[in-house]
């Protein structure tokens, strides 16, 4: 079995950590019932690890030096300031604890806050990185040698793996199990668990909550918005908000993690899949009003960034026949 160590502080998100150990736990189900050992030995540590020592449905493993060390969402945004939640003596602890763990040569996995921790070891300096698109501007002001990629729903570096949001937890579990498991694991795990195989979580960021550091980031997005088909660029939007293009390029970095090219695909991605959950357009339409002439550019877009085409996407998000008419008449 594979010595596992799962990581909550004091505060950590219940959900991810319970989603953790129930994926764990399946895992285990699934080996012993395929005649096979149980492919992880589970241990869990750090602050609030008593909180959740009722949910674990295997007896708790006895290590100390994990091969694979599993950090879920930390819950650190219920703090009034990161710095300092992470200043604290259970975070410092929680730190050599995780490059204990990397100097032994384990597997290291985090999500949303999670990675914030991680990211507070140096060790994701100079790597491929994601976490919660709402906490971008915030990892990438702290830890800005960490390349940040929140486009990614899970991104694998060497040795490290993190994902985006408290519930790509489950996304990071299912890819966890495949490598630890075996893919055959995986796939019962997920049709067991009915775990979504999302590769993205591009369709879920919203820019508003981005651009709210930053007056100037979100006035050039609300000016873009009822634009988007009249084909504006980038240095319209600079323009717009009276900068230069280096400058205002700056600007969106700092509050989104993005560049400007960037953001102005992310508003029309999320203008798209707004018309495609509230409408009944046709998609051809739909990428004229969000400024594409090519209907395959915004449809390789949208299959990239969540893994579906705009049909299967448009009947996962389930729009209504009365919805849609509303939406219909309201844009007509």
């Amino acid at each position: 079995m594979l010595p596992t160590t799962i990581l909550a502080l004091e505060g950590a998100l219940a959900s991810s950590v319970t989603i953790t150990l129930d994926v764990l736990a399946m895992a285990n189900h699934i080996c012993s019932r395929d005649g096979r050992p149980p492919a992880f030995a589970v241990r869990l540590a750090g602050s609030g690890a008593n909180h959740f020592r009722p949910f674990l449905p295997i007896p708790e493993a006895d290590h100390s030096d994990p091969a694979l060390l599993i950090i879920p969402a930390q819950g650190l945004s219920k703090a009034p300031c990161y710095r300092a939640r992470l200043a604290e003596p259970d975070a410092e602890e929680a730190r050599v604890m995780i490059s204990r763990a990397a100097e032994n040569a384990a597997a290291i996995a985090s999500s949303c806050t999670g990675t914030l921790l991680l990211a507070s070891t140096g060790l994701l300096d100079g790597r491929l990185a994601t976490t919660a698109w709402w906490l971008a501007p915030v990892l990438k002001e702290m830890f800005p040698k960490v390349r940040l990629d929140t486009s990614a729903l899970v991104l694998r570096d060497g040795r490290f793996t993190t994902a985006g949001a408290a519930m790509a937890q489950m996304d990071l579990m299912a890819g966890l199990v495949a490598t630890h498991a075996g893919s055959d694991v995986a796939d019962s795990c997920a049709r067991t668990m009915l775990l979504d195989e999302r590769r993205s979580q591009t369709p879920y960021i919203a820019i508003g909550p981005l651009a709210a550091s930053s007056e100037s980031v979100a006035r050039a997005a609300a000016w873009a918005r009822p634009r988007l088909a009249d084909g504006i660029g980038v240095t319209d939007l600079a323009l717009a908000v009276g900068q230069s293009p280096r400058t205002f390029s700056r600007r969106v970095s700092a509050a989104t993690g993005m560049s400007p090219a960037q953001l102005l695909q992310q508003l029309r991605m999320e203008r798209a899949i707004e018309l495609l959950e509230t409408t009944r357009l046709p998609f051809e339409e739909i990428a004229y009003r969000v400024g594409y002439s090519d209907p395959s550019t915004l449809r390789s877009l949208i299959r990239r960034g969540s893994g579906y085409g705009p049909r299967e996407l448009r009947l996962r998000m389930g729009a209504s026949g009365g919805r849609a008419r509303d939406a219909d008449a309201r844009s007509n």
